[in-house]
């Protein structure tokens, strides 16, 4: 049995007025114990309003259109906010949310938000004085001065201290799986090393097993990721190994991706970096055709009408009748 799995998944917002805005749409892929899969594309592709779903947590305006979300064959759909909180997330899934200090309640001491998240789901089989040495225990492994940070309001911790700390109090409950959504973004180089080195720490220590790592940065998830899945205007274009998302994108869109990056390749040093034209199609109006076909520098006539559906092309899956 995969443990974390996605099917057919789609996702829209309703406005005021009550139009949708299908922001996710057609989503499907599968994990398995022990494997880190990398969810990459454009700002606005999709990825944080996957996440939503991925968690269980139709907070409107967000809702469900169709499909599932199964977590160890237990389904997250048609379950209440509160729900889905007490009864699978941090236990068998977590998130490491984008933005750490928006995490973070700024006017509780990080000691006191971790202690909240245990006495949460385990009020009944621990007491609260028993909490803190644990607490510590576990943040003593995210090399920081423990009593400092432990001690300290968010806002007197460095943009890195606070990272770590949301990794720690997200991971407290070990859960089985952890969903990072681009837990490095608006950190320098420096720290950016330091945050993977401890979730990879947290992976050898088993702590947690499984990791779903969302990011725009595809240099990243090279070094990371076992499995890459590209999305773009909402959808999945290209789903396939690490190896062959960098090295032989098969969809135009991996393709453009891949070559609007600085390579770090001492072969391909010379390489100049080529920009991508144009944007995404706005959600908000019917798209026909293949959503990337404007932007592609391939298309067929018949691209701009016929919608694409992702198909196996060898050993990997593809939203594009023409890739080879």
């Amino acid at each position: 049995m995969a443990v974390f799995e996605v099917k057919n998944l789609s996702l829209h917002y309703r406005t005021r007025f009550g139009k949708r805005i299908h922001a996710v749409q057609d989503v499907s892929f599968s994990m398995e114990e022990g494997e880190i899969l990398g969810i990459a594309g454009e700002s606005g592709c999709g990825k944080t309003t996957l996440v939503s779903g991925c968690m269980g947590l139709f907070i409107p305006p967000l809702y469900p259109t169709s499909g599932d979300v199964l977590v160890r064959g237990e389904s997250l759909m048609g379950r209440s906010p509160d729900e889905v909180r007490e009864n699978v997330l941090s236990k068998k899934v977590s998130m490491i949310p984008q933005g750490a200090f928006n995490a973070l309640n700024p006017t509780r001491k990080i000691k006191d938000l971790a202690a909240d998240l245990i006495m949460s789901h385990e009020k009944d089989t621990v007491s609260r004085k028993d909490l803190y040495p644990r607490i510590r225990e576990r943040f003593s492994i995210l090399g920081m001065d423990t009593d400092k940070v432990l001690n300290s309001f968010p806002i007197q911790l460095t943009a890195g201290e606070k990272q770590r700390s949301v990794i720690g109090i997200s991971t407290l409950l070990n859960p089985g799986m952890v969903i990072a959504d681009e837990p490095t973004s608006a950190l320098d180089v420096s720290t950016q090393k330091k945050i993977i080195g401890m979730i990879f720490d947290l992976l050898d220590k088993k702590i947690f097993s499984t990791m779903m790592f969302i990011t725009h940065e595809l240099n990243l998830l090279r070094h990371v990721a076992d499995r890459i899945a590209i999305m773009y205007a909402g959808q999945i274009v290209e789903l396939g190994t690490t190896e062959q998302i960098v090295f032989d994108g098969r969809h135009p869109y991996t393709q453009a991706l891949m070559g609007s990056i600085m390579s770090v390749d001492e072969n391909e040093k010379d390489k100049k970096p080529e920009s991508l034209e144009g944007a995404p199609p706005n959600l908000a109006n019917p798209i026909e055709g293949c959503r990337f076909a404007p932007r592609c520098k391939v298309a067929r006539e018949d691209c701009k009408h016929t919608e694409q559906v992702i198909r196996m092309v060898g050993d990997r899956e593809v939203r594009c009748k023409y890739a080879e």
